[in-house]
């Protein structure tokens, strides 16, 4: 910890360096010699810094008050720096500072990756046109100017989830006293509808053999390429198969429970898992079972494998973006047992689709929950027919086919062999077999 001694003795350096207090405060000392106080924080696993004032004006008691004043309000999931921007725009009433307020009392019941997407939409196309306006004299055609700027950058889906972003803006500032109507509600149907996107996907039995057998053969790291062979046993969302972990495995009840709040809507999912399914993590967990995700970034072990990774290895065993994305594994499910005659509601619930009623949803996570496992074995029994189907092409027709490099076959993974997969895991003690 520092003392006034330790702090009035620092001299300037060639480059600016830090002098560490404790629960995240430090003092930077620049070039000039100016000695300024920060509080480094996160929110939603972001880092951030907060500036505390300069010393001597801010002496090390009032640094250290201003950095518990601002560990408290995280306790109370308030984003310090956040609520300060607000503040400083609090005296106009201004829209940029009522909505700074609203995300920072909401922002952080969200996914780290939406909040993001909502403050960079405000930020890009919003605050620089109406923020300085007081909320409660916004227009319906001040607002729709904004929206019509990202229709005509041809961003029509951006253009919508921003008007949806005013609108909760506007009830809030009503909420709260400092506007009396929504302007956003005037707005409906002022934008043409956005055209309902799909994912790509294949359907055709015969492709997706093609597929599997192009997947057993992919040349990658076998974090990859596990991921990949995972993905359509399962069929969870991208998001839900990136950040898997270990922890949410029970190997003796063969379940993956995914927590409410990592999934979607908000509710807890449960994944049966087939044999085939079991299989593929016995032979990855001797790679990284001892750390927290299935699949972790090949840069870092605290940080699961980033968005584009398992799309850019389709893209690399040759499937375009209009052919199959990791997503379409849900879509080639879905449409393939409902063909094969599997009741639609079971079908619904293993692909954790929202209820209306979410209070019934959360409670009825388990519903069907003998006949899905039935489902999930026979569906990745399906999937080794047509993988069995046909001889393995050496390469799609008219496609070039790309492969790693020797080095990113192995990627950061050095520290263990591909393993033989039964007798591994079950030679585990007991403590250890429940991932």
């Amino acid at each position: 910890m520092l003392s006034d001694t330790v702090i009035r003795s620092a001299k300037p350096r060639e480059k600016p360096y830090k002098l560490a207090d404790s629960g995240g405060l430090y003092l930077l000392v620049s070039r000039s010699g100016a000695r300024c106080w920060r509080f480094k924080f996160r929110v939603n696993k972001v880092e951030k810094v907060l500036a505390l004032g300069v010393y001597p004006d801010v002496s090390l008691k009032l640094a250290r008050e201003g950095r518990d004043q601002a560990r408290r309000l995280m306790a109370n999931g308030v984003d310090p720096g956040a609520k300060r921007r607000a503040e400083k725009f609090a005296p106009s009433n201004g829209f940029e500072a009522v909505g700074r307020e609203w995300f920072a009392k909401y922002s952080h019941t969200w996914a780290p990756a939406h909040a993001q997407k909502v403050h960079r939409r405000l930020e890009m196309d919003i605050y620089p046109w109406i923020g300085e306006r007081p909320i409660g004299t916004v227009t319906a055609p001040e607002l729709l100017r904004c929206l019509r700027r990202i229709e005509k950058r041809g961003a029509l889906d951006t253009a919508h989830r921003a008007h949806q972003d005013c609108g909760r803006i506007f009830r809030y500032a009503i909420a709260t006293g400092r506007a009396e109507r929504d302007p956003a509600a005037d707005l409906r149907g002022a934008l043409p509808p956005a055209k309902e996107g799909h994912f790509a996907t294949i359907t055709v039995p015969r492709q997706i053999g093609e597929l599997l057998r192009a997947i057993d053969g992919y040349i990658g790291t076998m974090v990859v390429r596990c991921a990949l062979c995972l993905a359509p046993l399962v069929f969870v969302r991208p998001g839900e198969l990136r950040g898997a972990l270990w922890s949410d495995f029970d190997w003796d009840a063969g379940e993956w429970r995914i927590p409410a709040k990592r999934m979607k809507m908000g509710i807890p999912h449960i994944v049966p898992l087939s044999r085939q399914a079991l299989a593929i993590l016995r032979e990855l967990y001797p790679l990284t079972g001892q750390g927290k995700y299935l699949f972790p970034s090949e840069l870092t072990t605290t940080r699961a494998i980033s968005d584009n990774t398992l799309n850019g290895a389709l893209r690399r065993l040759g499937y375009g973006t209009g052919e199959m994305t990791t997503h379409g594994f849900r879509s080639m499910a879905s449409t393939l047992l409902n063909e094969r005659g599997w009741d639609g509601d079971i079908i619904e619930r293993q692909l954790a689709h929202a209820e209306r009623d979410n209070v019934r949803a959360a409670y009825n996570y388990a519903e069907y929950l003998p006949e899905r496992r039935k489902m999930m074995q026979a569906w990745a029994d399906y999937l080794d027919k047509l993988r069995a189907e046909g001889n393995a092409p050496e390469n799609r027709p008219g496609k070039r086919v790309l492969r790693h490099t020797p080095r990113a076959m192995t990627g950061g993974y050095r520290r263990a062999a591909r393993p033989t997969p039964g007798p591994l895991l079950r030679s585990m003690p007991q403590r250890e077999r429940r991932f």
